[in-house]
């Protein structure tokens, strides 16, 4: 709605260049992500199940008349054993899970300087935890019990795994940090990526011809 001439006269001229007016920061997405990132993360770590971890190892042990630096190249060929699905499809009726969950339920981990294997299981059950690190490391030694004549190591169970005592899932505060951080990289990466308020309406000027010139000049460009 516009004033007419004689609101205008009845409004002091400094009343009218004060109005007020709102101006947003360049810099707002960071913050709004950083915010954005931190309810994320809170929301994940009250709501997600904890998840529990459970190791037990298994070591490589060579015979008389073989080189010990061999049991160390016999746990590396154990350790990516342990995951295959051979070891799984032995190890699904003492683990209680079948062979396609328990693939994303178990790791295996080797030492370049110890022929000691590690394998963890993982679940949202302390105690099924327990039960799959030690039904998949038990399979591997099953397995390598087989042919211990041809190979001349024994791979025999070193520790047997408990139920852990506290998950290894990010715990509240720790996922709203982590949510806060990634938010607060997420913003600063649109800052620098977005374009500059004061190149938004630049555009690109090309002269025109000259109005001067020779007579030679304008008789040509007819």
């Amino acid at each position: 709605m516009t004033e007419s001439p004689e609101q205008q006269r009845a409004v002091p001229g400094h009343f009218r260049r004060l109005r007020p007016a709102f101006v947003r920061p360049s810099w707002w997405p960071l913050p709004a992500c950083v915010l954005l990132g931190a309810a994320c993360g809170l929301s994940y770590g009250m709501l997600a199940q904890p998840q529990y971890a459970a190791t037990s190892y298994a070591v490589v042990t060579a015979g008389k008349d073989i080189d010990p630096a061999a049991a160390l190249g016999y746990a590396q060929s154990y350790g990516r054993l342990a995951t295959s699905d051979a070891t799984l499809a032995y190890a699904k009726g003492a683990a209680g899970e079948p062979v396609r969950e328990l693939r994303t339920h178990v790791r295996s981990e080797t030492s370049p300087d110890s022929p000691m294997i590690a394998v963890t299981g993982t679940s949202d059950d302390r105690d099924r935890a327990a039960d799959i690190a030690n039904a998949v490391t038990e399979a591997v030694v099953v397995s390598s019990g087989h042919v211990a004549k041809d190979t001349g190591v024994k791979l025999i169970k070193f520790s047997h795994a408990v139920p852990p005592a506290e998950p290894v899932s990010p715990s509240v505060p720790l996922g709203t940090a982590v949510g806060a951080g990634a938010g607060g990289l997420v913003g600063g990466l649109v800052l620098l990526v977005r374009p500059r308020p004061g190149r938004r309406g630049a555009t690109a000027q090309v002269p025109g011809p000259a109005q001067g010139g020779t007579t030679d000049e304008r008789e040509f460009a007819r």
